[in-house]
């Protein structure tokens, strides 16, 4: 009974990072539109342009950010199903995701290509491009 407790505690360790990963994403893109939002306000506000230049900046970063914490929780995932598929002999509770960093999905550079990123960022870019364009 103690060995399937050790299964159930690795996959809830393994659980805890995935939901620390959605966490992190939901804040940064909560951060995001704070800080672009108050970059064109002082644009607005003070006929700068370079308020406007300069808000895209973060953006980038942002959205590297978002990817590395979206690639890191598909490792975990993996992990997760690789784990869920031991035996209860073969649970060693390592949080290792090295060898998930192979697969194309897990990459960072796919995660920041995903669907929800580029619908997200690049959708983001086009309301402050549109911005842009009426503030002028």
């Amino acid at each position: 009974m103690v060995e399937s407790s050790n299964k159930q505690k690795h996959l809830e360790f393994i659980q805890a990072s995935i939901v620390r990963m959605s966490g992190n994403l939901f804040l940064l893109k909560g951060w995001s539109v704070t800080l672009t939002a108050a970059l064109f306000a002082l644009a607005a506000k003070d006929t700068n342009k370079a308020y406007m230049v300069v808000a895209y900046f973060p953006l980038l970063i942002f959205w590297c950010l978002d990817a590395y914490f979206l690639s890191m929780e598909r490792r975990f995932r993996s992990l997760y199903e690789d784990v869920r598929k031991l035996q209860e002999d073969e649970i060693d509770f390592s949080m290792n995701t090295e060898s998930y960093k192979s697969n194309p999905r897990n990459s960072w550079s796919a995660a920041m290509l995903s669907r929800t990123l580029i619908t997200y960022y690049a959708g983001l870019a086009l309301v402050m491009l549109g911005l842009s364009v009426i503030i002028k």
